[in-house]
């Protein structure tokens, strides 16, 4: 029981850290919940811990999504500034 004390002393700290206005708390895509009735696995900053989700969008799909880049400067060789 200590143990889990200090586990939530510690998350709570560090969601607290993340940013006082909304942290992010991510599902945890798993077949198996050993979780208490209610809550699920999610994770903070890579913590996985048994709470509520605030997305139903899980980290890793987060970051496979794909990130749209800038288009590529069509500059004449030698040329400053090309924009």
């Amino acid at each position: 029981m200590r143990i889990k004390a200090v586990f939530t002393a510690v998350l709570l700290a560090s969601a607290a850290t993340a940013g006082a206005s909304e942290v992010t708390v991510y599902p945890v895509a798993s077949a198996q919940n050993h979780c208490p009735k209610g809550l699920q696995p999610a994770t903070i900053n890579g913590v996985i811990f048994c709470g509520t989700p605030t997305t139903s969008v899980t980290y890793q799909e987060v970051k496979a999504h794909p990130v749209p880049r800038g288009h590529a400067a069509d500059c004449p060789e030698g040329q400053k500034g090309c924009r």
